[in-house]
């Protein structure tokens, strides 16, 4: 029988470190939803990012998972996750690394998912970087700050539209499917969190095409007070514009992601 978790992060001195984004979550039920969220995982190889002390990781575990790949950068929890290794009967791996110089797609089979409460200082980079290898993977679940995880899952002409919504929803359906307020971490963060479910759509952009989109909503989103004309002088402004049938006084947050990849394959 595993010791609780509490008195893993005593033995461990796993003190929550700011440095890492580290929020640690304890409460069963909360990490059990997470999972469920995440569907069906029979036969599925997931990998879990920032694990800490394994509080997601053992949700996942008692899931029917085929296998779990936990990848962690703090020594402190990766001793502390040795102890789960060792009665997880071959399930569980543990990896110490960045997960940001990984190639996850590499540590698990397919069919792979990622389920993972993110550290949140590296949230957003993670994600753009597993969306360039979305047909690698099922589907992402994943823990972000509130604020991103509307951003990510905002409509066009809302004021939380911007890049990561169009990046994302131009690669995956995404769906909010979650909120936790902050009294469910240890310790508590300053913002409420919330799970965004993304499953990848059959057909991904080639690898040049992404480049393109990131190129051009980095520019449209960068000065986002702008019109398109200027906003996008760059990349081609008026000429680019007129190629693709967009008014160039109209702004970033008004285009449909549609209207984007119209942008994105002209490039």
């Amino acid at each position: 029988m595993l010791p609780p978790l509490r008195e893993v992060i005593a033995r461990h001195a796993l003190v929550a470190r700011h440095g890492l984004g580290q929020h640690f979550l304890l409460d069963t039920n909360l990490t059990l939803r997470i999972v469920r969220a995440a569907g069906p995982l029979a036969g599925r190889n997931v990998v879990e990012v920032g694990p800490g002390p394994g509080g997601l990781t053992r949700s996942l575990l008692v899931s029917e998972a085929a296998s779990v790949v936990a990848v962690e950068i703090d020594r402190r929890a990766v001793a502390a996750l040795a102890e789960l290794e060792a009665v997880a009967e071959g399930r569980l791996s543990v990896v110490e690394g960045d997960a940001l110089a990984l190639d996850l797609s590499a540590l698990a089979a397919s069919p792979r998912q990622i389920v993972a409460n993110l550290p949140y200082n590296i949230a957003s980079p993670l994600l753009v970087g597993w969306l360039r290898q979305a047909s690698a993977w099922e589907r992402f679940t994943l823990m972000f700050q509130q604020e991103v995880a509307e951003r990510i899952c905002a409509s066009p002409g809302s004021a939380a539209y911007g890049r990561l919504a169009v990046l994302a929803q131009w690669c995956c359906t995404a769906a909010l499917a979650l909120r936790l307020p902050p009294a469910a971490f240890t310790p508590p963060p300053k913002v409420a969190s919330a799970v965004v479910v993304l499953t990848p759509y059959p057909r991904q952009p080639e690898p040049a095409l992404f480049a393109a989109m990131e190129r051009l909503t980095q520019a449209a989103f960068g000065q986002r007070r702008k019109m398109l004309r200027g906003s996008l002088r760059n990349l081609g402004g008026e000429s680019l514009l007129a190629r693709a049938g967009i008014d160039g006084e109209r702004r970033a947050e008004t285009l449909a992601v549609t209207e984007f990849e119209k942008l994105a394959l002209l490039l």
